[in-house]
């Protein structure tokens, strides 16, 4: 595993390589960016972005996904994977937020992870993006470098990575490194293919090491 020095400087490096990253699901307030983010589970951000842009203008409030059928709000979403899973979860979203918080997003953990189809990751998602709080929401961008590159063990689970990088990366950095490390998996450390002749992180990088050697 790599040692605190080493993490700093592919944690420079990223942020080189990614100055601007961001959240890239397209919101303008908390509680759209919940649905998109319950939405985007299993499916890319840019399909979920191609959704909501016509179910943002449709629906604007908790009330909104109430007023219709299941069946329509399935049809509005079809495109999205599991849509009639993550159909049934909105309108169960919407009702809690309107009997429990006055059709408010919480702000807390905790209480963002009692909504229906809300996990840690959504949780983590929602306060670093919508409310400014630190969090490292770890998606399979952040658990493949993190795994790749050495900040954590191969056998860790998720919350055990986010545990590790909690520790690892200092706490006003979280979320700017959440950002930086999912697009350094998304557009550069990619699943498949990764671009380990041109890394910058390659003379750190056990993966990478192990992929350039079975090249040669």
């Amino acid at each position: 595993m790599l040692n605190k020095q080493e993490i700093r400087y592919c944690l420079d490096k990223m942020g080189e390589m990614f100055p601007n990253a961001h959240c890239e699901l397209v919101h303008s307030n908390p509680f759209e960016l919940v649905i998109a983010v319950a939405l985007s589970a299993q499916c890319t951000d840019a399909l979920v972005n191609k959704v909501t842009k016509g179910l943002f203008q449709k629906y604007k409030t908790p009330e909104d996904y109430l007023s219709v059928t299941l069946e329509e709000l399935q049809n509005d979403i079809r495109s999205i994977g599991l849509f009639r899973n993550k159909a049934k979860n909105l309108q169960k979203l919407c009702q809690l937020l309107i009997e429990e918080y006055d059709g408010i997003v919480p702000e807390e953990r905790e209480e963002l992870q009692r909504l229906p189809g809300v996990g840690r990751k959504t949780a983590n998602v929602v306060m670093s993006v919508a409310f400014g709080v630190p969090a490292i929401a770890v998606d399979t961008h952040v658990e493949r470098v993190s795994k790749r590159l050495g900040f954590c063990r191969w056998k860790d689970t998720v919350l055990e990575v986010e545990k590790t990088l909690m520790k690892k990366v200092p706490e006003d950095e979280w979320s700017v490194t959440h950002h930086r490390m999912i697009f350094f998996g998304r557009y550069h450390c990619k699943a498949q293919n990764p671009q380990c002749p041109t890394c910058p992180l390659l003379d750190l990088c056990r993966e990478g090491k192990k992929r350039m050697k079975a090249r040669d």
